[in-house]
């Protein structure tokens, strides 16, 4: 059975999403989650929301789902140990070092990949599976024949976003709102810049960047044949109206098999972006996809049936069986839970009947007045010797006190041994000026300047490289050359990586630069050296050792990280950081090129995007796909302060090379051999001064 997951910001949204049949909900306890805008939970009502939902039979899965600085690993386990020492039955995550910890502290809770990684293959799924991950929630932007395939292939667990809205970015990779505001979507506190209006070269009052909200309610069939485990609806910051109308059209639809008008009606009555959208799902990428959300007169009538869909009064959602038994021994009742727990109690002895003895069907009657509980009467089987009663408050009694003992049983807290978490080694890089790694992303970058300068690393996307096998043989004769692969690889695109990857090992290329956990089982089995990339999203000591157990030969810190948490970092491997260029924004599914344009010509032109304030927003190419990355106007410039960077004990310093030409190639390379000062109206300084909230 597809199981149905609700959003909880609070106590009175979790109620309103079990009450309307929720199987499960998803929420947040303190500071660690990508919803910090919601209410949230405390520790103490995190225990109480557990105890009201297992009454119900209801699962509660906590979100620690934000990246996690060394500081606040402290906190983070202390969070794990009281949310699973209250039987939460899931943690979804993000961070790596923190689902490290998560299997430390406590191995027998399931730890779930958030949307957050930005898993979106079928090797992904694998690579969570490998670091005992026992479900994946899979990126917003995968197709039905997608996300069948991961489903008959996947080793684990399998949930999909239903409902809801969608970021225009892959989760996951998403710093625009972190580089332009401070405030860091990684971290959870996205000011959504995505819904701000833009143009394409000049400000216009258009939304180029804001998608309406995703509903798959008419295909949840599907989504269970295929076999996915759950179907989540996206709302933490909603309110409980939302919940509860949202929740209880899935389950209706669920349950019945159907969707009728007033279903569809209702879930544009509780929110809508000019309608709803299932492009992903269907593969139809294009601009109706698209919407801004408009202020509307609020339905009173929609409001009250909502409100008292949660306030009138208990769903009757688990399902009981009954023993009742009348004999001349005494009588007594036991009531057994769908998961096998028994409670038995003890009534009265029975009366001789004066009139009319007590019949089975008469008893089962009564017992099965469960009305104002969570529980449902399923079953009520009954004994009685002829000719005895006993009165109708006696039998209610009885119901009464074995109610009260199964819901007392129900919530009780179970014991797990608990462990604490292992010291996290501390490794120290290199001391002194950092070695020099070059990224560019166009053939005319490669300049006989950049060629003969001595370099840690020369970083070229995979379609240059496989475009002129001459020239490639030359790089690869010069030495230290890593191919860059694609951050967003689906299923039906590794066919050509892995033959791309086999032809340039053939051609003597041994490394490769990657941003997505999918990518790491094929660039290992096509034989080379992995080095990770920003799009791993490395913030602490944790994730950087995971990267050393995974073998890993280098990777980048996250650019949200401050100088100081980058010098107190374990360099478990070789750390690099990004110390020149236009920093990643948002990589898209959709081509921004062509939703402006309506032609797929985005390898003929590149363009951008403008802001009300004038900022702009160049736009270029993921590789030779044509998904979209946005990029900051200004560009990141450490390279008059390269002398502060050789204390952080980094293996390199990266320049990234993206809308330059040849010439300003050669520059920037005799700035960084000979730097000048630092121009605040071109260049910032990213966030490695003041950091993210």
């Amino acid at each position: 059975m597809l199981e149905l997951l609700a959003p909880a910001g609070s106590m009175e949204a979790l109620r309103a999403a079990v009450q309307n049949g929720a199987n499960a909900v998803y929420l947040g306890c303190g500071s660690f989650n990508a919803r910090q805008s919601a209410k949230n939970f405390t520790p103490q009502t995190l225990v109480d929301a557990v105890k009201y939902c297992h009454i119900r039979g209801v699962q509660v899965h906590l979100t620690l789902n934000t990246l996690v600085t060394d500081r606040e690993m402290k906190e983070v386990a202390e969070m794990i140990r009281h949310a699973a020492q209250n039987n939460v039955d899931a943690f979804i995550v993000q961070d790596l070092g923190v689902v490290q910890l998560c299997h430390q502290i406590a191995p027998h809770i399931p730890v779930h990949g958030s949307t957050q990684m930005t898993v979106h293959s079928l090797p992904g799924v694998q690579m969570c599976a490998a670091m005992g991950m026992k479900r994946v929630v899979l990126s917003r932007e995968l197709s039905r024949e997608e996300i069948r395939y991961i489903c008959a292939n996947s080793p684990i667990e399998i949930e999909v976003f239903g409902h809801g809205a969608l970021c225009m970015c892959y989760s996951g990779q998403c710093y625009m709102s972190a580089v332009i505001g401070g405030r860091s979507g990684n971290r959870g506190r996205c000011a959504q810049p995505c819904r701000q209006s833009y143009g394409y070269t000049h400000w216009e009052n258009k939304y180029p960047l804001s998608l309406k909200d995703n509903c798959l309610v008419a295909y949840l069939q599907e989504l269970q044949e295929m076999g996915v485990a759950s179907l989540k609806l996206e709302g933490r910051m909603k309110r409980p109206e939302y919940v509860a109308t949202v929740t209880a059209v899935y389950r209706k639809a669920l349950d019945e098999g159907t969707v009728t008008k007033p279903m569809v009606e209702a879930l544009y009555a509780s929110f809508n972006r000019q309608g709803f959208t299932d492009g992903y799902y269907t593969g139809r990428v294009d601009r109706k996809m698209f919407g801004v959300r408009q202020e509307t007169q609020e339905d009173p009538q929609w409001l009250q049936s909502a409100r008292q869909s949660y306030e009138a009064g208990e769903t009757q959602l688990v399902d009981l069986s009954f023993r009742a038994v009348v004999s001349v021994d005494g009588s007594s009742l036991t009531a057994t839970d769908p998961e096998g727990r028994t409670c038995r109690v003890e009534g009265p002895m029975p009366e001789l009947a004066r009139n009319v003895p007590l019949t089975g069907a008469a008893l089962a009657q009564r017992i099965a007045k469960t009305g104002g509980t969570p529980y449902r009467c399923a079953e009520v089987r009954t004994h009685v010797d002829p000719g005895l009663t006993i009165s109708a408050a006696a039998v209610n009694a009885m119901r009464r006190d074995a109610l009260n003992q199964l819901t007392a049983l129900r919530a009780r807290r179970e014991e797990h041994p608990l462990r604490k978490p292992k010291a996290i080694p501390a490794f120290k890089g290199p001391s002194g000026l950092p070695g020099l790694t070059v990224q560019v992303t166009s053939r005319e970058q490669l300049t006989p300047g950049l060629l003969n300068l001595e370099t840690a690393m020369l970083y070229v996307p995979m379609h240059i490289l496989l475009g002129d096998s001459a020239m490639t043989a030359r790089l690869v004769q010069r030495g230290r050359l890593a191919v860059v692969l694609p951050r967003i690889v689906h299923d039906g695109e590794l066919p050509k990586i892995n033959v791309g990857l086999a032809t340039l090992r053939e051609l003597g290329v041994k490394d490769a630069l990657v941003g997505n956990l999918g990518l790491l089982l094929p660039v290992r089995e096509a034989g080379m050296r992995i080095h990770g990339d920003f799009g791993l999203n490395i913030f602490n000591s944790g994730s950087m050792n995971v990267l050393r157990s995974l073998e890993l030969s280098s990777a980048t810190v996250s650019f949200e990280m401050t100088l100081p948490q980058i010098r107190d970092l374990s360099k478990a491997v070789n750390t690099e950081l990004l110390a020149y260029g236009r920093l990643p924004l948002m990589i898209t599914e959709h081509c921004l090129i062509r939703n402006r344009t309506g032609e797929c010509d985005c390898h003929l032109r590149t363009t951008k995007l403008t802001d009300k304030t004038g900022a702009e927003f160049p736009i270029i190419k993921d590789g030779d796909s044509c998904r979209s990355v946005l990029l900051n106007g200004r560009k990141l410039s450490w390279l008059d302060r390269q002398d502060d960077l050789a204390k952080l004990g980094l293996w390199a310093l990266r320049l990234y090379f993206t809308t330059e030409n040849g010439k300003e190639v050669d520059r920037i390379l005799g700035e960084y051999l000979n730097p000048d000062g630092f121009d605040p109206g071109a260049c910032t300084r990213g966030l490695y001064l003041r950091g993210v909230e």
